[in-house]
C-alpha cells in the first residue's frame, strides 16, 4: 500500500505521546510484510528523510500572519501548514492523520486523492478545556476542525474502548467506523537498565527509594495533584517531578511556586528536573524508581505508564480513560478514581480527595516492597504479552485494506444524520 501519514510531531519533534505513536507505528508498518509499503510522511518542521521505503518531509511556515488575539497564532500557522501539506502530497491508497492540527490537510485530500481518510484519537478537544489558555477563543475554531473530520472520516481508531465511547457521543460517529487499536511500546528499547551515575547527574540519591513522575506541564498531567500530595506522603519517600514544558507561562509559575513550598518541608526530598530528559537516561530513572505516579486528569490512552511498566516498575495512576486498559488494579499498580476538586489549581496546604487518595495508595505500596517487587514482573510480563507495536502494526493495516476495499470516492461518509453534508458544510459545535 501507499501509506500517506499526516502529523505535527515526528523526530526529532516529538512532545507527546502522539509524537511517540507515530515514530512507533511508522517504523514498523515500513518493516511489515518484507518492507513492501511504502510511507510518505508529512509533518510540521524542518525534517528531510528519504530512506529505503520511509520518506518525510517537514513542513515549515513562514508567513507572517496577521492575529488580533497573538494565541490565535497557533491555530492560524498549523491551518497555513495544512494547505502546504495539501500541496505536497502525492498520490496514496490511504491517509493517515494524527490530532487536530492535521485534519484540514485529510480531509481535503480525501476528496483529492480519492482516498480514504483515517483519524486516530489520540485526544479529543472538548475534553481538554484547558487549552483555550493556550488558543484563546481559536480553541474554538480548533474544535469546530476536529468535529468536522471526524464527522467526515472514513475510519477513526481509537487508542482504547473509553476513546471509542468518546468519540461515538461526542462527534456521534457511527460504532462501525470505528475500531479499538491500542498504542504500544518497544521492549527492546523500554526495558530494566541501571546506572546509579546518571541519578546523580540529576540528584537523585540513589541510597534513597524515590517515585516518579515524567510529563508536561499541562492541566491534564494533574502534576499539581501530585504536589499537592507531597505533604501526606512518607517523609522517606524521595520525589522525582520529571516535568517542563509548560503550556503557558502562568502554569509554569504555578508549578514552580507549588513545588519550592514543598520542598524542604519536613525533610522531604524533592527533585525538579525541568530539561528534557534523553530517551537512554530516562530509561534508567524508570528502571530505578520503586513507583511511577501518573495523576493525569485526562488520558485517552497513557503510553508513559507502558514505559515505566517496560521497565518494571509499578505504577500509581488515576481511574480515568484508557489507563485501566493498561494498568491492572491490585496486579501492576493501583488506580485512584478521580474526582474534581473545586479548587484549580489545588494548593498543597488544602490537598483536594484525589490528592489525598493518591498519597495514601502510594504509601501503601512503599510500605510493602516485596508486593512492589512481584507487581515490577507482572508489568514487564503484561508489556511483552499485550502491547507489542509490531501487532498494533499488523491491526492497523489490515483496518486499512479493509477501508481502502469498501471505499467510495464520491460519498462522504457524513454525520449520522446529514451523510450527505459537504466537508465544510456548517456544522453546530455542540
Amino acid at each position: 500500500m501507499n501509506i500517506l501519514l499526516l502529523t505535527n510531531e515526528y523526530p526529532p519533534r516529538v512532545y507527546g505521546g502522539a509524537g511517540v505513536h507515530v515514530e512507533c507505528l511508522s517504523r514498523e508498518l515500513a518493516r511489515l510484510e518484507g518492507g513492501r509499503h511504502k510511507l510518505n510522511i508529512l509533518c510540521f518542521g524542518e525534517q528531510r528523510e528519504n530512506g529505503g521505503n520511509i520518506e518525510v518531509r517537514g513542513v515549515e511556515s513562514a508567513a507572517d500572519l496577521p492575529c488580533r488575539d497573538p494565541r490565535h497564532g497557533k491555530l492560524l500557522d498549523g491551518l497555513h501548514r495544512n494547505l502546504l501539506m495539501t500541496g505536497l502530497a502525492e498520490e496514496a491508497d490511504v491517509i493517515h492523520c494524527h490530532t487536530w492540527y492535521t485534519h484540514l490537510a485529510g480531509c481535503l485530500l480525501r476528496s483529492m486523492l480519492k482516498a480514504p481518510l483515517v483519524l486516530t484519537t489520540h485526544s479529543l478537544e472538548p475534553h481538554r478545556p484547558w487549552k483555550a489558555e493556550q488558543l484563546g477563543s481559536a480553541y474554538e475554531a480548533a474544535r469546530w476542525v476536529e468535529k468536522t473530520a471526524y464527522q467526515n472520516a472514513d475510519g477513526v481508531v481509537a487508542v482504547s474502548e473509553a476513546m471509542k465511547e468518546d468519540v461515538e457521543a461526542l462527534y456521534g460517529v457511527p460504532g462501525q467506523r470505528v475500531r479499538v487499536i491500542h498504542n504500544g511500546i518497544d521492549p527492546d528499547v523500554y526495558r530494566p537498565v541501571f546506572d546509579d551515575e546518571v541519578l546523580r547527574a540529576y540528584g537523585i540519591d540513589p541510597g534513597v527509594p524515590y517515585l516518579l513522575f515524567v510529563g508536561r506541564i499541562t492541566r491534564q498531567k494533574g502534576v499539581a495533584h501530585l504536589v499537592s500530595a507531597v505533604p501526606r506522603l512518607d517523609p522517606s519517600i524521595q520525589v522525582v517531578l520529571c516535568a517542563g514544558a509548560p503550556d503557558t507561562e502562568a502554569i509554569g509559575r504555578e508549578t514552580a511556586e507549588a513545588v519550592e513550598r514543598v520542598k524542604g518541608l519536613d525533610g522531604r526530598r524533592v527533585v525538579w528536573i525541568s530539561e528534557t530528559i534523553p530517551r537512554h537516561r530516562l530509561v534508567v530513572l524508570y528502571s530505578h524508581a520503586h513507583l511511577f505516579v501518573c495523576p493525569s486528569v485526562y488520558e485517552p490512552f497513557g503510553i508513559i505508564n507502558l514505559e515505566a511498566m517496560a521497565c518494571e516498575t509499578p505504577v500509581v495512576a488515576s481511574a480515568v480513560g484508557g489507563i485501566p486498559e493498561i494498568v491492572t488494579d491490585g496486579e501492576t499498580g493501583r488506580l485512584v478514581p478521580f474526582e474534581p476538586s473545586a479548587e484549580d489549581p489545588p494548593h498543597p496546604a488544602r490537598p483536594d480527595r484525589f490528592s489525598r487518595d493518591l498519597a495514601r495508595a502510594v504509601n501503601d505500596l512503599f510500605g510493602h516492597p516485596d508486593r512492589l517487587r512481584k507487581m515490577g514482573v507482572q508489568c514487564r510480563r503484561r508489556v511483552e504479552e499485550k502491547f507489542s507495536w509490531r501487532s498494533i502494526a499488523r491491526q492497523t493495516l489490515d483496518y486499512y485494506r479493509s477501508l481502502a476495499d469498501h471505499f467510495r470516492p464520491n460519498r462522504l461518509p457524513g454525520s449520522r444524520k446529514k451523510a450527505e453534508e459537504k466537508i465544510f458544510g456548517l456544522s453546530p459545535l455542540s
